[in-house]
């Protein structure tokens, strides 16, 4: 089983995604906001998928806790998902974009294009 870092600062929607990615095959650890997150990784924990929020309070928001990612985890794969549709410039390979809202179909496709195939059709 794939593991994901779920990283969202709204109730409703951190609840949908962390459900959306369980059904997908994936075992989340979630979390509120950016600092949050980055004491998790702290404790050393692997993840295939960093799925994040973009923009977030608190100071730390998405890109910047998915380039501390990266020097943590190589190869992990990210999924920003965001409600703003410019904050797809400059991905590499092992990154995409959701705009807000989505929808299960829409996750299962963008995580397939990062190779979660069997997680995805699952």
């Amino acid at each position: 089983m794939s593991t994901a870092l779920l990283i969202e600062d709204e109730f409703l929607i951190r609840e949908l995604a962390e459900a959306y990615l369980s059904d997908a095959g994936f075992e989340v650890t979630t979390t509120r906001d950016g600092r949050e997150a980055l004491d998790v990784l702290d404790g050393g924990t692997q993840f295939d998928l960093l799925f994040t929020d973009i923009r977030m309070p608190g100071g730390i928001d998405g890109r910047e806790v998915a380039e501390e990612a990266k020097k943590r985890i190589p190869g992990l794969r990210i999924v920003y998902a965001t409600g703003y549709s410019d904050a797809a410039d400059e991905l590499s390979a092992r990154e995409a974009c959701i705009e807000k809202p989505y929808t299960m179909s829409t996750l299962r496709r963008v995580l397939g294009d990062l190779g979660f195939a069997e997680e995805a059709s699952s």
